[in-house]
């Protein structure tokens, strides 16, 4: 067989097991261990345990369980709701206020948490309900939403950018300066599409239900300015060079493990229990997966799969956006089916150089590459977001949830657009504050 036949194979056989539902890092160990088995004998077995060691040995991985429990302390206190009704109060007298409080609060807590489902869970739960109460439809309550969710990943610091960074051995504080600009553009347009849409629908977006007076405005922002604070401290050492990303994440999840006792006065155990409990599970899981992509690309590698698919899309005579666009769209099909960490580990180290050649910046590919993510986690059939928000509201059905998130997934793909054009939207950032492309 040649290398694209065993590929070809390697990817149908994965397929049948994320169908019946195996785990991601099960599935794709299992898949690696098979195939190296019957391609180069028991032998193959001695290199397996250093194989699947190597893809964690390295010191950046301890900045993703300190950011997950960052992101837990957060969101297993008030701090979520707090900041909710920081900017519920501050903008509820703009037209259209409540809808850009809660995305306004997805964009600022994806950056506390780094994770989609965090944000909203923690959003979702307290927005949700009062957007329905002031008349909202519910398509657009639940669908701003599990769109607004989706900036986890994006927007610094984000576990995805980590995990890009480590897999291509690329800057991590460049990633997240690449992010900020694009997350921040996205939620822009998130917003605007929103308004939009309720003002077609008829809402009286002017209309207050209630007043705050300046003290109610200001007594809140003390319980909330301090964990912004802490993500503005990460992203100055980060972008300074004053720590790494271990060191600045570490540092991160203590102080806001500190906030949430002083400024909560969280005293009792259990609270923390469950911070270390869901902070474990999903770093165990992300590590997992990490180890077993490893050993995934060292048996791709190995079977000449990984030089084969790279060469034959060099070969491809086409301009370098069609070759880009046919990306995205391999991007945005794997995206529907796997986890955006998984999606990455796998294709980002094949995809790299290929997308270098090409004479795209990787900074710039990397930020194209989380938003085809984003769009995954709010299309079927995993659609994340979207389960979790039907978690939240279960009287709002899936098929409501999904036809008010697509309106989002549109405006992902004019964010896309707007990088393909304008590539120093991601760009420029980085080469401002580090210095040019490295």
């Amino acid at each position: 067989m040649s290398p694209l036949e065993i590929g070809l194979l390697i990817l149908l056989v994965l397929i049948a097991l994320f169908a019946i539902g195996m785990p991601i890092a099960f599935a794709l160990g299992a898949v690696s261990i098979g195939t190296l088995l019957l391609i180069d004998g028991f032998r193959s077995l001695d290199i397996l345990g250093e194989t699947f060691f190597s893809g964690l040995n390295s010191f950046t991985l301890v900045s993703i369980p300190m950011f997950i429990l960052m992101g837990a302390a957060v969101s297993n206190s008030p701090a979520g709701k707090d900041l909710y009704e920081a900017l519920d109060r501050w903008l509820n007298r703009v037209p259209g206020g409540l809808v850009l409080s809660n995305l306004g609060a997805c964009s600022i807590f994806s950056a506390l948490s780094g994770s989609s489902p965090a944000t909203c869970a923690a959003i979702g739960k307290m927005g949700i309900p009062e957007m329905r109460k002031r008349g909202y439809p519910d398509g657009i309550s639940a669908g701003s939403i599990a769109a607004g969710g989706t900036l986890g990943i994006l927007i610094p610091p984000s576990i995805t950018m980590i995990v890009y960074g480590i897999s291509t051995e690329t800057s991590i504080g460049r990633l997240f300066l690449a992010g900020l600009i694009p997350g921040l553009m996205l939620t822009a347009i998130f917003m605007a599409w929103t308004l939009f849409s309720c003002w077609r629908s008829g809402l009286k977006l002017s209309d207050v239900t209630q007043h705050y007076s300046l003290k109610q405005k200001l007594e809140i922002l003390p319980r909330v300015l301090p964990f912004l604070a802490i993500v503005a401290g990460i992203l100055f050492v980060l972008y300074g060079g004053v720590a790494t990303p271990s060191e600045a994440a570490g540092v991160g999840a203590l102080f806001c493990l500190v906030l949430v006792v002083v400024v909560y006065k969280m005293f009792s155990a259990k609270p923390f229990l469950s911070m270390f409990r869901d902070s474990t599970r999903e770093s165990v899981m992300i590590m997992m997966i990490i180890a077993a992509s490893e050993l995934f690309a060292f048996t791709l590698s190995s079977t000449f799969v990984t030089q084969s698919i790279a060469g034959w899309i060099s070969d491809l005579e086409v301009n370098r956006w069609v070759l880009m666009a046919i990306i995205n769209v391999f991007l945005l099909v794997a995206g529907f089916f796997l986890p955006p960490v998984a999606v990455i580990l796998m294709t980002a180290p094949i995809l790299l150089p290929i997308i270098i050649n090409a004479g795209f910046d990787p900074y710039w590919f990397a930020v194209v590459l989380t938003i085809n993510m984003e769009i995954g986690l709010i299309t079927p059939p995993v659609g994340l977001n979207l389960y979790v928000i039907n978690s939240i509201a279960p009287d709002i059905s899936l098929g409501t949830i999904l036809r008010g998130s697509l309106p989002y997934v549109m405006c992902m793909i004019l964010a896309i657009v707007l990088l393909c054009i304008f590539p120093s939207i991601a760009t420029f950032l980085p080469n401002l504050i580090m210095g040019g492309a490295i």
